[in-house]
């Protein structure tokens, strides 16, 4: 079993040498198993008033072995790095379940299971190195924009609550045994700055730093998030972090997200990464893009040294990572470009003086 250092020693290794291999899809992989009410709530939360099927992230607790059995399939299909099951753990996403007070306990728990999950695929295979990405998801309400047309000035959460439940969760997924942080599925930069921000204070605190990961999400063909920014714009507003990788995830299949990928990969000095959706949504909300179709798309990516980082969001299973292995495995990774220093700002739009 590696030690934390180890594995930060050989993630610098790593990508440098090969493009690593995100995971997929958690939500798709949850569904196949048709769980119930009664399976979610488990033993300890059967008198919960709220409903919780679909609360996916309280699986870290009361069925634990479906979470890690996730993890190692996508391991065992080549993964480098999985995701912990944290995307909605914050109090105000787990608000809607009546477990915002569970925010600790909700992230320990998951980076727990992926690190047990990692461990045990390293033990089984000597040599390979396994790494845990703990998310922080976007939450469901937005820093920047109203809720409510009629108020435009109006806002249903501020920087600092958002500060507070990241800071909560962040020590929280460290604690459990995370190797990097991600932020990710960024739809408002205010929400990302607040995550990042109170990422830089319990690294602070703790006198201990990981890798920062960055994914932002396109929301539509218009090519900007939902708060208004260009993918460049994006990146100007984050780099002060200095992370591991920016890119983007969800929202669009690989073809849509390609542009904005090849865009930031041009003026970012970080690695890149990208996760997109198994295509678009059909009329029943399904993903149609088979492994092969998507492995096509993703390794034409690859050969334009567009990437550091792929994985797949929303739709995609272990069988697509496994396709992904299989076209990446002797591509060579995106070479970060050198970067002039210049006055970089950003508002919706880029400005480079």
């Amino acid at each position: 079993m590696s030690t934390r250092d180890e594995r930060r020693a050989r993630l610098e290794d790593d990508i440098q040498n090969r493009i690593l291999l995100l995971d997929g899809a958690m939500g798709t992989m949850i569904q196949s198993y048709q769980l119930d009410e009664a399976d979610y709530r488990g033993e300890r939360f059967q008198d919960v008033s709220l409903d919780q099927k679909g609360n996916n992230d309280l699986l870290c607790l009361t069925q634990p072995h479906i979470i890690k059995e996730i993890h190692k399939a996508y391991f065992d299909a080549g993964a480098d790095i999985v995701e912990t099951n944290t995307f909605n753990s914050t109090s105000i996403s787990l608000a809607d379940y009546g477990m915002e007070d569970l925010v600790e306990e909700f992230n320990t728990a998951a980076a727990r299971i992926a690190r047990e999950a990692a461990d045990e695929v390293e033990a089984a295979n000597p040599g390979r190195i396994c790494y845990v990405a703990g998310v922080l998801g976007p939450t469901n309400r937005t820093a920047s924009i109203s809720p409510d047309v009629n108020d435009p000035g109006f806002r249903n959460v501020s920087f600092d609550e958002l500060r507070v439940t990241y800071k909560d969760a962040t020590i929280a997924l460290i604690k459990g045994g995370a190797d990097l942080i991600l932020i990710e599925t960024v739809f408002d930069t205010l929400n990302a700055k607040a995550a990042a921000f109170a990422v830089e204070e319990v690294f602070e605190e703790l006198g201990e730093t990981l890798p920062v990961m960055i994914s932002g999400t396109i929301t539509d063909k218009s090519g900007r998030t939902l708060s208004g920014q260009t993918p460049e714009a994006f990146w100007y507003s984050m780099r002060h972090v200095k992370p591991f990788s920016v890119g983007f995830n969800c929202a669009l299949g690989a073809d849509e997200m390609r542009p904005h990928v090849e865009e930031v990969s041009h003026v970012a000095d970080c690695y890149v990464s990208a996760h997109p959706n198994a295509g678009l949504p059909n009329e029943f909300g399904e993903y149609d893009e088979t492994p092969d179709m998507m492995a096509d798309v993703i390794a034409e990516f690859a050969t334009a040294g567009l990437v550091n980082i792929i994985g797949g969001c929303c739709g995609t299973t272990p069988d697509h990572i496994r396709a992904f292995k299989q076209k990446l495995d002797n591509v060579a990774p995106r070479v970060r470009p050198h970067i002039d220093e210049r006055l970089r700002l950003s508002g919706l739009e880029p400005f480079v003086a």
